[in-house]
């Protein structure tokens, strides 16, 4: 039976070995949601950045630019951080790149990983069934807020285990706190994002309708997976 571990925040990655194991990201407000979103609605891939002026750069490319700072747009990008965006039908077909506070950081700190792809409650299933499929060791990497912990990543994280109980073995105390978490929380994981400190930092900004829709799950069936340097449908 492969194994399971829990990284809570990019802090604590230095811990964890990824060699030969499937790095699932997650970055639930809102970046990995926008890439499940993104993927989902037609966009051919994502080029996720840790620099924003690189990130910028890719205009000259043909790409459409989503950059985010602290919850907030990026001046002089094209598009923010919001599912939204990737969803709009002008997005269809077209490529994508982007630089996030957290989520983009993580895709980095990742290298080392067999596999890296993103997860999201918008991708959930998804990813599960993908990670049956694929057997391997997996680290579910958190982004979280700037080096702590947050609610929402975590939230997932227990949520994924759940789904992956039967089939892998949780090896560190991070899972197994994060399942038992999930258990007891279950029936209000919605109201928990909401309530998480991140959300009440975009809600200062009005994207509530952001944050509700990020606890939805399983709006897409598609799984993102890091192919040279590009973010794909695996």
């Amino acid at each position: 039976m492969p194994t399971i571990e829990v990284c809570l925040s990019p802090e604590l990655i230095g811990g964890y070995d990824l060699k030969g194991k499937i790095s699932v990201v997650v970055d639930v407000l809102r970046a990995t949601s926008c890439m499940a979103a993104g993927l989902g609605s037609g966009v051919d891939h994502i080029v996720p950045f840790k620099d924003a002026e690189e990130c910028k750069a890719m205009k000259s490319q043909g790409y459409f630019t989503a950059g985010e700072r602290n919850g907030q747009k990026i001046p002089g990008m094209d598009m923010g951080n919001s599912p939204f965006e990737y969803m709009a039908p002008e997005m269809k077909g077209q490529k994508v790149a982007t630089t996030t506070t957290n989520g983009t950081k993580c895709i980095h700190l990742s290298a080392d990983a067999d596999e890296t792809i993103t997860g999201s409650f918008l991708n959930i299933s998804a990813v599960a069934r993908f990670l049956i499929d694929q057997n391997k060791p997996v680290v579910i990497f958190c982004a979280g807020w700037k080096g702590k912990v947050n609610l929402e990543d975590s939230l997932f994280a227990g949520n994924l285990l759940d789904l992956l109980s039967a089939k892998f073995e949780p090896i560190d105390d991070s899972s197994v706190l994060m399942l038992a978490s999930y258990e007891t929380h279950n029936t209000i994981l919605a109201d928990l994002v909401a309530r998480s400190e991140h959300a009440k930092r975009l809600a200062a900004f009005n994207i509530v309708n952001d944050i509700e829709y990020c606890a939805r799950k399983d709006e897409f069936d598609v799984v993102p997976i890091m192919k040279n340097g590009r973010l794909v449908k695996a």
